[in-house]
């Protein structure tokens, strides 16, 4: 009988990661949750087992290298990692933005990413048919003001995932970029205004169903069970109201 394959979701105690987990879950993988906060992780994979899957939660900071090859150490082969890991924060113009903010956003989007991906590309290439699947966003496809440090995070993403599916073509492991446009989640754009939830709130006043954290996680799950010569190289995916980052549909 052969091994239920393995699948490593970054950034899971919440949002598109827990979603992610549910839904990959379900499809029959065992499922590794990572996050700092443990008790979260802990509580999804104690619900995730009780709905007849499988899932281990594990504690782990993405900025942390020496922790996450540790936790490399685990894997023999693995099927599929999703870099969901991230996130932003403030809104402020270049000319006044925190580099401090500039600085953590850097290290958890793209550094993050880099280290877990390399950590564990061994794995992925030992299953012959591992997929790498990086979550980035519109924000790593076009600018918007405001957003710049988050907007240079997220292009460092995508052009990591562009220059990795190009050194490894050839190999068996394919690599995914997903960017979501808006997304309403408890937390994303609460942590971004540094608990403000009036500023969270605008964010998505009068829009007309934003996507949510399922809504991604649907189209996660679909690109990494498509057939292993097909390789989704990028997709975009937006609320039927939004028609790029700075023209949105609002009905005020």
């Amino acid at each position: 009988m052969a091994a239920t394959p393995i699948a490593v979701v970054t950034g899971a105690s919440s949002g598109i990661g827990a979603a992610t987990a549910r839904t990959l879950a379900a499809a029959g993988f065992r499922v590794v949750l990572t996050a700092r906060r443990k008790d979260r992780i802990e509580a999804l994979a104690a619900e995730i087992g009780a709905a007849g899957h499988q899932a281990t939660a594990y504690a782990l900071d993405v900025t942390d290298r020496a922790a996450v090859d540790e936790f490399a150490t685990a894997f023999r082969s693995l099927a599929v990692l999703v870099n969901n890991a991230g996130g932003a924060l403030g809104a402020d113009p270049v000319a006044t933005g925190d580099p401090a903010d500039w600085r953590q956003m850097y290290e958890t989007n793209v550094i993050g990413t880099l280290n877990v991906t390399q950590a564990l590309l061994p794995a992925l290439t030992a299953s012959g048919d591992g997929t790498v699947v990086i979550l980035s966003s519109t924000a790593a496809l076009s600018s918007y003001e405001g957003g710049g440090g988050y907007v240079a995070a997220k292009h460092g993403e995508h052009v990591l995932a562009e220059t990795l599916r190009l050194e490894i073509v050839g190999t068996p492991v394919r690599v995914i970029e997903v960017a979501p446009g808006m997304v309403r989640t408890e937390e994303f754009a609460t942590t971004r205004f540094r608990g403000d939830t009036e500023k969270a709130a605008k964010v998505y006043a009068g829009v007309d169903e934003p996507l949510t954290a399922e809504d991604v996680a649907d189209t996660i799950g679909w690109a990494v069970t498509r057939p292993s010569h097909v390789n989704i190289d990028l997709l975009v995916v937006r609320p039927r109201a939004q028609a790029s980052n700075t023209k949105v549909h609002r009905t005020l």
